[in-house]
């Protein structure tokens, strides 16, 4: 859940859209991965505890920066990093498989903070961790420009120079398999920063393994397709 927004928006505590589906999910013991930048997450605990006494559930949250001030001027409708942080540790706790999704990094500006991020997550009981170097596709570009321009002007060049470095000469590749880290120098010295902090964090990488065996089928009535 969150392939392309997160599934914890602030008006989910109104609506409880994400709840609903994770129910219907728990119901029938299939299995779900759940990344978000929320700690309204544990909300959501017992569903998940109960998917993962069958191996069923894991969260990742996504931490972009530990730091506050700059946090709330990237992701200003996000929880903060000390709330995903406590998220983490809420689910470890429930028993609930959980890691750090580092996303997105920004070079010139947050890639430095990768192995802070991975030790404190996982000393919050992180298991396993991830990352996804800053993507630009479409109108976000002239967005992410924009935000520069305004909030650290004097990095402007710097971190859009970096990123055509890392993107083929562009803001943006799409290109699979080079789209979510990159290519070049600097996308190796990421790639390492976050590899040499797995390792002194004791994290394992992104791909976790959920079970379908306690997988329950839907029964009762049901129309025929062909009927």
């Amino acid at each position: 859940m969150s392939g392309v927004t997160d599934p914890y928006q602030p008006v989910e505590r109104r609506l409880l859209l994400t709840r609903r589906c994770l129910e219907v999910l728990g119901e029938f013991r299939n299995p779900v991965v759940i990344v978000t930048k929320s700690a309204l997450v544990t909300r959501d605990v017992d569903v998940l505890r109960a998917l993962a006494r069958d191996e069923a559930a894991a969260v990742f949250l996504s931490v972009t920066t530990l730091d506050g001030r700059l946090a709330r001027l990237l992701e200003p409708r996000a929880s903060q990093p000390t709330r995903r942080l406590a998220a983490i540790d809420t689910l470890a706790q429930a028993g609930v498989s959980v890691g750090v999704l580092v996303a997105p990094v920004i070079p010139g500006l947050t890639e430095h903070e990768l192995p802070a991020i991975l030790t404190a997550a996982a000393r919050r009981g992180a298991q396993s961790a991830g990352y996804v170097t800053l993507r630009l596709p479409h109108g976000v570009a002239a967005l992410f420009e924009e935000w520069l321009r305004q909030h650290v002007p004097t990095k402007h060049t710097k971190i859009l120079h970096r990123i055509r470095t890392l993107r083929g000469g562009k803001l943006n590749d799409a290109r699979f398999g080079v789209r979510m880290q990159g290519e070049g120098v600097f996308a190796d010295h990421i790639a390492a920063l976050f590899t040499l902090g797995c390792r002194k964090a004791g994290l394992q990488s992104r791909d976790l393994q959920l079970s379908t065996a306690a997988f329950r089928r839907p029964t009762g009535m049901q129309l025929s397709l062909f009927s």
